[in-house]
């Protein structure tokens, strides 16, 4: 199905000067880029993006220990307004055009995305001694969750999706379902300890909403990340040159120095609200205590 220009948004979460810094460039690059195209924006200070008439920002609060599921946010507000919704990290840029002729099919489109069972095989190869009794734990957490909504994780069919880059369409309200599925995960994932789940929350929870998950190279999304960038470079993919600018532009804003008092504040700041955080939660799981707590 051909999205008109008008059903397409990208959409990302800002929370804190850093992430606001790093979307104030977004903001301006697909403005450059793709006028018309909207990016949706769940912030704590949405005053700060009225000056980007592109921009649609929402006040949001950190509501997941470790912020990463709060994405779920993002993408239920952003399929609200729109059929199709871009996500992007806050520190991805877009360096050109998003092509008028893309054609995103219902639910779920990733950049990166490959089957649970093959993600874990890599993973544990991959990572040291040190680390592997982690990932053993993390797994037996994905395995116990994974019974209690009764899917299979050697389903290779059920995918592992990189977060920084990935499409949801809209699909007969099943990705609705696929929102209420995730927060299900989430809260399970961060009651056992395991913050930085995303990835198999997406996985999981549109394998549980009937909601397709498909790769694709999308050539007709140019961007930079960071990470990614270096290791193109690494391969001879890429001429360092010419990204120079935004290797600059990023460290700038993840390097910037802060005075002993904004480091101390935002230490406690930090303290303060993950044990507030982490209270919701579990008051928030006894609304189902036998999935969360069995």
């Amino acid at each position: 199905m051909n999205q008109e220009k008008s059903d397409i948004c990208f959409c990302t979460l800002a929370l804190g000067k850093r992430y606001r810094s790093h979307v104030f460039l977004l903001a301006q690059d697909i403005e450059k880029h793709s006028p018309g195209i909207y990016l949706i924006v769940l912030t704590d200070k949405p005053e700060e993006f009225k000056i980007y008439p592109n921009v649609l920002a929402f006040h949001h609060e950190q509501q997941s220990i470790g912020c990463y599921h709060d994405k779920r946010f993002v993408i239920a507000k952003a399929i609200s307004l729109f059929n199709t919704c871009i996500f992007v990290d806050a520190d991805i840029r877009i360096l050109d055009k998003l092509e008028p002729d893309i054609k995103w099919l219902p639910g779920i489109t990733a950049r990166s995305c490959t089957s649970i069972v093959k993600h874990n095989q890599e993973y544990i190869n991959s990572v040291n001694d040190d680390y592997k009794a982690n990932r053993v734990r993390d797994l037996t957490i994905l395995n116990k969750l994974a019974q209690k909504l009764d899917l299979d994780l050697e389903d290779t069919n059920i995918q592992f999706v990189m977060e920084m880059l990935f499409v949801v369409t809209r699909q007969d309200g099943r990705e609705i379902e696929f929102i209420k599925q995730w927060e299900t995960i989430a809260l399970y994932c961060e009651l056992n300890g395991f913050y930085s789940a995303e990835g198999y929350a997406i996985g999981l929870a549109a394998a549980k909403a009937g909601l397709p998950v498909r790769w694709d190279a999308m050539d007709g999304i140019v961007y930079f990340k960071d990470w990614v960038e270096r290791q193109k470079i690494k391969k001879g993919q890429a001429n360092p040159d010419e990204t120079l600018i935004y290797f600059q532009q990023h460290e700038a804003i993840e390097y910037r120095k802060n005075s002993l008092f904004q480091k101390l504040l935002h230490k406690l700041n930090k303290f303060i609200g993950y044990y507030y955080r982490y209270l919701r939660l579990r008051l928030a799981a006894l609304s189902n205590f036998n999935f969360y707590h069995r």
